[in-house]
């Protein structure tokens, strides 16, 4: 399983799955990020945390922690 946390910068990804209950779950959804959208990874913060995405013509910076519980292809 691949997840947003593991994708190289400079790709595009595809979202195959949420994971994560509740309002987590609900949180991630709201920013966007929801099955079969494309993501593409701009930067990554020099210890990892947070992730600088592209999702919907828009920027986002999504935790290392919220990353790990999208699922990509």
């Amino acid at each position: 399983m691949k997840t947003l946390r593991d994708a190289a910068i400079g790709s595009t990804v595809s979202v195959v799955k949420l994971h994560g209950e509740g309002a987590v779950k609900r949180r991630i959804m709201d920013m966007g990020i929801t099955k079969g959208v494309q993501i593409y990874i701009r930067k990554v913060a020099p210890l990892g945390d947070p992730i600088e995405v592209t999702v919907r013509g828009y920027e986002l910076s999504v935790r290392k922690q919220d990353a790990e519980m999208v699922e990509v292809q």
